[in-house]
């Protein structure tokens, strides 16, 4: 079930901001709008366990590969492009509200720095090269919205499968990744190569150069649960491989040598659970393949709601859970009691917005789009050219996993 790593991966990623983040970017001199309402605490004897928990985000971005292919092979265009809209927007648009509520109240910056940072998140908008993230965990959804544009595409031309978008985006992707590793093999993080590389990874993330290969592994992976690979395929699905293992290890390296608490670590550590990830997702592919024709049995209800709290816990997780843990230290608890607690509490917050802000907003957007008639058609799914040779997806692991956006 995808559900509880999607979780895992949240959790991670937030791990990895509260408890190394919020003190080490100091060394690389990078901070987001979370500096305004973090707590004055370090947590240094945690740095081996918590500084690769950012791999999460690479893990989200094959799952999201794999989601959106079952997604697109069974929808229309319109019907893709409207069931991304409601499952990404609605919860930005109340992540980001609660997130600027919280920085005009607790931040210690101006009210003045932080409205267009909102408005650009609540539109989605990339920042580009210049400007300032509402909340830096914006980037990957740069990423995400451009895959789904390109997925999109593709099915409007009724000529560009699934199959092509995923050789597309592994040659692309695996070029620019091995310059990337040729570029750390040959200069140091002060080096402006160096920069430009790394600058791909999150402020130019609409590119896909670094992160292309997640999405496209993701796509190999969901064509694997219909079916056995090609040999021309499976070389494909080597290269995706190599390559994410290759952007996860430049990553990991600048950090490693920009950053003197963990400079002991290895940089094998974030590629050896990202590989666990995706060795898990592709048993699970092919267990669906082989139980072809058998009817799924229905997920337990608990393990959906980790699944539909994920997005919002990841949205929230940064500055809300920051000005948490600010709180509870400024009350007399200890730092670390108050990283557990606020992440529950974050837990709960997550559960109250999924289950019942998101689908009213959702209600209501529908409503609205019903109302001026610019619902889609459904059309049958298998009429769709963008689907990885007509296949119809029947994994357990992805049915119920309706979009991932880290």
């Amino acid at each position: 079930m995808l559900d509880p790593l999607r979780f895992a991966a949240a959790l991670g990623v937030a791990i990895f901001h509260q408890m190394f983040w919020s003190w080490a970017w100091v060394s690389i001199g990078v901070p987001g709008f979370e500096r305004t309402v973090a707590a004055a605490v370090l947590y240094p004897s945690a740095a081996p366990f918590t500084w690769f928990g950012w791999v999460g985000v690479e893990i989200f971005f094959v799952i999201s590969g794999f989601v959106i292919a079952n997604s697109a092979s069974t929808s229309s265009p319109g019907e893709f492009l409207l069931g991304r809209a409601l499952r990404i927007y609605p919860a930005v648009w109340v992540c980001a509200t609660a997130t600027f509520l919280v920085l005009l109240l607790f931040g210690s910056g101006s009210a003045s720095e932080f409205i267009l940072p909102y408005i650009h998140a609540m539109l989605m908008v990339p920042k580009g090269v210049t400007g300032q993230w509402l909340d830096e965990v914006y980037w990957t959804l740069a990423a995400e919205t451009a895959f789904y544009g390109l997925v999109f595409c593709a099915m409007l031309t009724k000529r560009i499968t699934l199959r092509h978008l995923a050789f597309g985006l592994t040659i692309y992707s695996a070029i620019f990744n091995a310059v990337a590793l040729l570029v750390a093999s040959c200069t140091t993080p002060s080096d402006l190569p160096y920069l430009v590389i790394l600058m791909f990874r999150v402020p130019c993330a609409a590119f896909l150069l670094s992160h292309g290969c997640f999405f496209a592994l993701g796509i190999w992976l969901f064509i694997s649960a219909n079916r056995e690979l090609t040999a021309l395929e499976q070389v494909a699905l080597a290269v995706t491989c190599l390559s994410g293992a290759a952007e996860i290890y430049f990553f990991a390296s600048f950090f490693l040598t920009s950053i003197p608490a963990i400079a002991d670590q290895s940089a094998l550590v974030p590629i050896m659970v990202w590989a666990a990830a995706v060795l898990f997702i592709a048993r699970a592919a092919n267990r669906s393949r082989r139980s072809a024709g058998i009817a799924p049995a229905e997920a337990p209800t608990y393990l959906r709601t980790l699944g539909l709290i994920t997005y919002p816990l990841y949205l929230t997780h940064n500055v809300i859970g920051t000005a948490i843990i600010r709180a509870l230290v400024d009350a007399g608890l200890d730092a670390t009691s108050a990283v557990w607690i606020a992440l529950g509490m974050l837990v709960l917050v997550c559960w109250f917005i999924c289950a019942k802000i998101e689908p009213t907003v959702r209600r209501t957007l529908m409503q609205t789009l019903s109302h001026f008639g610019k619902l889609p058609e459904r059309q049958p799914a298998s009429r769709h050219p963008a689907s990885a040779r007509g296949l119809r997806l029947r994994l357990t692991v992805s049915v119920k996993v309706n979009v991932v956006a880290p």
